[in-house]
């Protein structure tokens, strides 16, 4: 797949796209109810902590591209059972949270036009039919896609912060922390959601030229700062933070009834950005980790490997739907996971990148996502249970086979 070359935009478009994601829905109200106008620090400590995680992952893929992503930079760090159980984790963790982002983009949009949770299920498997068809046609067919509903999505955010600002009154911060710093710490425990993302693009890192990846990621960090603090003021400040769908109570103030159908455009767009991206990674690191014999070879093909995801995400649909699970499980279970990913990924770049400002970066991340695993508590045990499930099926396999896997090759030497 390198052949395929994504540009500056396509990449920043992938990147966002994983970053902003259907939490936006829901984040805003979620925060303020845990911090009340103090929410906004919450918000700014998000960003602050991005920062160092974000260029982490940057810096790794660029100086180690490949489509294994965090599980190739953990491999060529730490060994090669620390670039399968990453792998892993991520592959494990996609199937849960794209099909959860799918019904909670649909069950949003349904709710904004009236209509019934058939629908709404309906709306989510369109979503990820429309994804998987994007994807199968190429990056570049799926970044250009992505290019166009990244900027519908910063076009419908701008609309609802400017359709609250006459709304926007100084008495609504007062007081501004009516919680104390212990309620913007719980915000903050919210919000730590909405940054679980930088690793997916990682995985895209050996089909950005150049240092289009770096630049991606700085564009992308500025993208959400303004949006992210924006969001921040307004929702707070023209008392829509009160209701459990912001954006609509944003937008009702200056277009009133024209505002749910434009909130229910804004559900599609941010739930297409973060399952499209998703995938995408997915898929590619789905090819690099039978490669290494990490996952059956049949799937080192990238349809295949996309065909196994469509598969999975099946199991999981029919499950939820036998044994009605809720989304906030799954969303929690899909963080565990991603936490995991990245903690070990932040460890990997302390010893891959140089000493200096780059390491230093790297250390600062580590502790940063090491908060992340303390704030995944009991959902830790869906990462451990992969882990486990993982290990013991290469264990039988090799006894099947007669043949132990190789320790290293050529994927994971130190450079």
């Amino acid at each position: 797949m390198t052949e395929h070359r994504l540009g500056v935009w396509q990449g920043t478009a992938t990147v966002l796209g994983g970053v902003l994601g259907p939490g936006m829905l829901v984040l805003p109200h979620l925060a303020a109810e845990a911090a009340g106008p103090g929410s906004v620090l919450a918000w700014a400590a998000l960003i602050i902590v991005s920062v160092p995680i974000a260029f982490t992952f940057a810096l790794l893929g660029l100086r180690h591209p490949s489509g294994g992503g965090v599980a190739h930079f953990a491999g060529t760090a730490i060994g090669r059972w620390a670039y399968a159980v990453v792998g892993w984790w991520f592959v494990a963790a996609v199937p849960i949270g794209t099909l959860a982002g799918a019904l909670a983009g649909g069950i949003y949009t349904a709710d904004a036009f009236g209509w019934d949770s058939r629908t709404a299920a309906v709306i989510a498997f369109a979503l990820l039919a429309v994804a998987f068809a994007a994807n199968a046609a190429g990056l570049r067919t799926s970044g250009r896609m992505q290019v166009v509903m990244v900027g519908l999505l910063l076009a419908v955010l701008t609309t609802a912060i400017v359709a609250s600002l006459p709304a926007v009154s100084a008495e609504r911060f007062e007081p501004f922390l009516p919680q104390g710093l212990g309620g913007v710490g719980g915000a903050v425990g919210v919000l730590v959601f909405a940054f679980v993302g930088w690793e997916a693009a990682s995985h895209l890192s050996a089909d950005f030229a150049g240092r289009r990846l770096l630049t991606a990621t700085g564009l992308t960090l500025a993208a959400i700062t303004v949006v992210y603090l924006s969001v921040a003021v307004t929702v707070v400040g023209s008392g829509a933070a009160s209701s459990p769908v912001p954006l609509t109570a944003m937008m009702r103030t200056s277009l009133g009834a024209a505002a749910e159908p434009v909130t229910g455009i804004a559900a599609l767009v941010l739930t297409f950005g973060a399952i499209n991206t998703y995938l995408a990674g997915a898929s590619r690191l789905g090819v690099a980790l039978a490669q290494q014999r990490l996952l059956p070879h049949r799937m080192a093909s990238p349809h295949r490997s996309l065909a196994v995801l469509a598969a999975a995400i099946a199991v999981v649909g029919a499950v939820a739907l036998l044994r009605p699970i809720g989304l906030d499980p799954l969303l929690r279970a899909t963080s565990a996971c991603l936490a995991a990913v990245m903690f070990i990924g932040a460890l990997a770049a302390i010893r891959l990148l140089p000493a200096g400002r780059m390491r230093a970066t790297a250390v600062a991340a580590s502790a940063l996502t090491a908060l992340t695993l303390v704030l995944s508590g009991g959902y830790l045990a869906v990462p451990a249970a992969v882990a486990v499930v993982g290990f013991a099926a290469r264990a039988v396999h090799s006894r099947r086979t007669g043949r132990t896997p190789p320790v290293e090759d050529r994927t994971l030497t130190m450079t």
